[in-house]
């Protein structure tokens, strides 16, 4: 496995950690470099209210606009039950959970490898958040999932 991590994916990574931080759901980082040429990542992720459905999109700008001087095109954020970001090369989704549940874009796109988040930056941002179980990054398994 090549461990050189391109510097397209250490964008991806660094919106994963910013939506994260904001304590976003069931994560998601998709390598669609061989699966299509719109984006070379999709990252999807959820919130489980409008408001930070729009906290987390927010501050993911707020941060790839300061850490990498981008700047994405935005849909969505009127109603802030889907927000799209797009960076070129890295699509962002970050969806209401059950807006999320009903698109389902992981099923569309399940044959994209997950790319994983280094370890100690998932339980450092992670933690010990009640109702939430870090799951190690298996093919059809997201990150961190809620517990029922």
């Amino acid at each position: 496995m090549n461990s050189v991590i391109s510097p397209v994916q250490q964008q991806a990574l660094s919106i994963g950690q910013a939506a994260l931080s904001k304590k976003a759901l069931d994560l998601v980082i998709l390598d669609v470099r061989e699966l299509t040429s719109i984006a070379d990542f999709f990252i999807v992720a959820s919130g489980e209210s409008e408001r930070q459905v729009k906290a987390i999109a927010n501050h993911i700008v707020k941060d790839i606009s300061s850490e990498y001087h981008e700047t994405p095109q935005i849909e969505g954020a009127g109603t802030s039950t889907w927000i799209l970001l797009d960076y070129g090369n890295i699509i962002v989704h970050v969806f209401k959970t059950e807006i999320r549940e009903f698109y389902s874009l992981e099923k569309m796109w399940a044959d994209a490898p997950r790319v994983p988040l280094p370890e100690l930056e998932q339980e450092r941002l992670i933690g010990p958040r009640p109702g939430l179980r870090y799951q190690p990054n298996h093919h059809s398994t997201p990150l961190a999932t809620r517990v029922r």
